[in-house]
This record gives C-alpha cells, structure tokens and sequence, in this order.
C-alpha cells in the first residue's frame, strides 16, 4: 500500500511539473491605447516613461500621437516636429512608404514617434475612415515589438474609435475627479454600440495624485481596476518644458520610489 501512495505522489508530482512548464500565459500586449477621461491628465508624462522601461527590456517602440488635430507627443520626447504634410499624414496618405523616412527617432533608444504635423489643417484629417487606422496600426504592429496609442478622447472622431477596435488593450488615463466613471462609461457605452469589446477598457491608470479623499471604490463596483497610481512629481511635469529631451525616470537626479514603481507596474504588462 506504501508503494501505491509512492507511485501516486509521483505521478500527481510529473503532472505539477508539466502543468507548471506548459502553463498558458497571456499574449504579451503590442498594441494598447492610452485614453484620458478627465482633466488633469498627460498622456506624454505616462507615454515617454514607459516606452523608456519597455525599451530597457530589448523591445522596439513606437509611439503614436492620434491627437490629429492637436499633437503635443513631440515635446514630452523632444522630437522635431513634423513639417505639413510629412509624418502621420504622409503614412495615411501613402502605406507604401519607407516607415523609416515617416517615423522620428527620439532620445529614447529604440523608441521612435509617429506624429502628425503640427502645421497640418484641422480639415485635412477628415476624410480618413476607419480602414486607415486600421491600416496604420497593422504596420506598426508588423514593425515594432510594441506600438503605445495616445488617442483623444473624441468619440465622432475616426482615430478615437478606431484605435480602440483595434488595440489589444486599452487603458482610460485620469485624475481624481469626480466626473472620471461617467466619462468612462459614456465613451465605452458608445463604443460597444459600434461592436467594440468593452472587456479591453477595464483598466484605469490615474496621475497627478495628492492623495485627496476620492473614491477609488466607485470604479471597482462598476468592474474597473486601477493599473497604477501615480503621484504628482513637479518635476516630471516639466520634462517638456525643458526641451531637451529629458525622461524623469532616465534623467531625474532622485526619482520619486512610488512614480518609479508604479510605472514599473504599468511596464509588466507588457513584457
């Protein structure tokens, strides 16, 4: 009877071994789209310190800046700014292109930005459709081993809604304020209503923190989970402002413990 109890702990022993070498993991995310939700949020503050972690970790980045009509992506990585015509525009315009002559190389290594053109008249992103979001995204993700999304919050807007059908994730970025659950649950709603899955939005990153007494439990009910909180750092705010290219979490003399672990948590998502 001994060696019976014997030869079963091994076998059940194999059976952990293999279950454990063989375990499904989840699909690294290479497509997620960072959305704000609220004011008081810089989507650049969270975009430049996480591709500079991913990038630490041997992985190829690309950043995108879907705010067409307003990009500000290129301050917060220093990059030049794009000349009319030239950039994400020029990409939608023609895929055919050498994305190596449309993509800008920031201080970052192995990060590079597609950004539209300042310059770029507002109504000349008008007549793009769905496709060639989906077309660009396609690219980018052929290319590169991660592609991170700033996309603005502007539900009739083709780089808004088609960005979330066509990341892998997504994340809504916020404040603490009150308005920040029915911001997210009104553009989810309407993105549902069009055939996109609400499963991808449950992750809830917020910045700017004082650590005032909001309701963190509020969304929690409503099936959300927060990805990480990050605390108010000045001086990570005034990266951009510097102009030379500065990464708080590369460059920062004292890096705030709880910025850099939360950030990291943010990271581990995608490695």
């Amino acid at each position: 009877m001994a060696k019976v109890n014997e030869r079963g702990k091994g076998i059940d022993g194999v059976l952990d071994k293999i279950s454990r070498d063989y375990e499904i993991k989840k699909p690294r995310i290479n497509v997620a789209a960072f959305i704000p939700s609220s004011d008081f949020v810089e989507n650049g503050q969270i975009l430049s310190n996480l591709s500079y972690l991913l990038a630490q970790n041997d992985l190829q980045v690309c950043v995108v800046d879907f705010k067409v009509f307003y990009p500000n992506l290129f301050y917060w990585f220093c990059a030049e700014p794009n000349k009319k015509g030239e950039g994400l525009m020029r990409m939608l315009k023609n895929y055919r292109n050498d994305i190596k002559s449309i993509i800008n190389p920031t201080p970052i290594k192995n990060v590079y930005l597609l950004s539209p053109s300042p310059y770029d008249s507002i109504e000349s992103y008008y007549s793009f459709e769905f496709r060639h979001v989906e077309t660009v995204i396609n690219i980018l993700r052929e290319n590169f081993d991660v592609v991170l999304i700033d996309v603005p919050n502007n539900p009739p807007l083709e780089f808004c809604l088609g960005a979330m059908m066509n990341c892998m994730q997504g994340f809504f970025t916020a404040a603490e304020r009150v308005d920040v659950l029915s911001n997210i649950l009104k553009l989810i709603n309407h993105a549902g209503s069009i055939g996109i899955s609400e499963g991808k939005f449950l992750e809830v990153i917020y910045m700017n923190v004082f650590n005032s007494t909001y309701d963190f439990n509020a969304l929690k009910k409503s099936s959300f989970s927060v990805a990480a909180t990050l605390p108010y750092v000045k001086e990570a705010n005034e990266c951009p402002l510097e102009g030379t290219g500065k990464i708080y979490l590369r460059d920062a003399k004292t890096v705030n413990r709880v910025f850099a672990s939360e950030m990291q948590k943010i990271s581990d998502k995608f490695i």
